[in-house]
């Protein structure tokens, strides 16, 4: 019986993907090339211009750019091997890559919970005390919540997922387009109620305890902004807080959706399309909604281009 179950041992899976009509795969195809490059080549210049832009060199800014890195990376993990399976009628993933592109997709997503939580506290001190701001928010302050962001992401995320591997015989098809926790998970023979509850029990401190803390720091803006008289306060602060408040809602709504509730049997393709809202749209979204609106960045950008402008002059 033993030697039956190690020939049924699954080594690979296959990903069914978003469609299987040829003609919808090469369309999907078209569209998530046109967004992966747009996630790619607004987070790659928010980075750029962060990093060489001396006025850029923030509190906020800095952890924008964390943001933005991690974006990059996040997409990096299952984009371009959708677009590669795009052509394939039955792709194929190793179950070393898929369990590594799960994990770090997971690392990544818990990485950006935490720094969405970090950046509404940064927030928080810049409006409630801003005389005291620089001081708190120094730069070894800044770069203790980010390092520690990363650390306890590995200890949230990679950890848990590991401790969760049941052990998958049988089947081998992943309702998904690309190696989810969840869809994933569905493959496990054993009894998966136990690392349900425990994935349960993990979302509750990777995505309700941050968005919680997100809640009660705007709600502290929120009674400190009311005290403002000036337009040009109430100005400053839905333009500081307007945009980290739209991402917050769109990413914590879309991920809580799905991770806090009840794990089902099958991975439905309603689930697989509120994957690809929260996998693909919201990278591409962040650079367009939180930075290149900022004015900051904005001035940063054309100065960036205005100097090279002048430099090909000075060239010619």
């Amino acid at each position: 019986m033993e030697d039956m179950e190690n020939e049924t041992e699954v080594t690979e899976a296959v990903l069914v993907g978003l469609s299987s009509h040829p003609q919808v795969r090469v369309a999907l195809f078209f569209i998530f090339l046109a967004m992966y490059l747009v996630t790619v080549g607004g987070n790659g210049l928010i980075v750029t211009l962060i990093v060489t832009d001396s006025h850029l060199h923030t509190p906020m800014y800095f952890f924008l750019s964390n943001l933005s890195f991690i974006d990059v990376c996040y997409v990096t993990t299952s984009v371009p091997q959708m677009l590669a399976h795009s052509f394939t009628d039955r792709p194929i993933i190793p179950r070393g890559r898929c369990l590594a592109q799960m994990s770090i997709a997971l690392y990544l997503a818990v990485a950006e919970y935490l720094l969405l939580a970090v950046m509404a506290y940064d927030r928080y001190i810049a409006i409630c005390s801003p005389l005291r701001y620089s001081l708190i928010m120094s730069r070894k302050v800044c770069i203790l919540l980010a390092s520690g962001l990363w650390v306890s992401s590995f200890f949230l995320s990679i950890v848990p997922a590991f401790s969760m591997q049941g052990r998958s015989c049988g089947r081998n098809v992943v309702n998904h387009f690309m190696c989810e926790l969840q869809a994933v998970s569905k493959l496990d023979c054993s009894d998966t109620r136990s690392s349900g509850l425990f994935m349960m029990t993990t979302s509750v401190f990777t995505l309700l305890v941050p968005f919680a803390f997100i809640l009660v720091t705007y709600g502290r803006i929120g009674l400190t902004v009311l005290h403002v008289r000036s337009d040009r306060g109430w100005s400053k602060a839905l333009s500081t807080c307007g945009s980290h408040l739209v991402v917050v809602v769109i990413c914590y709504g879309t991920t809580m959706a799905l991770y806090l509730r009840p794990p089902k049997k099958t991975f439905t393709n309603r689930e697989k399309v509120a994957s690809v809202f929260y996998a693909v749209v919201i990278p591409m979204l962040n650079p367009l909604i939180y930075s290149l609106r900022n004015r900051d960045v904005k001035g940063a950008l054309w100065k960036a281009l205005g100097r090279k402008q002048d430099q090909n002059i000075a060239s010619t």
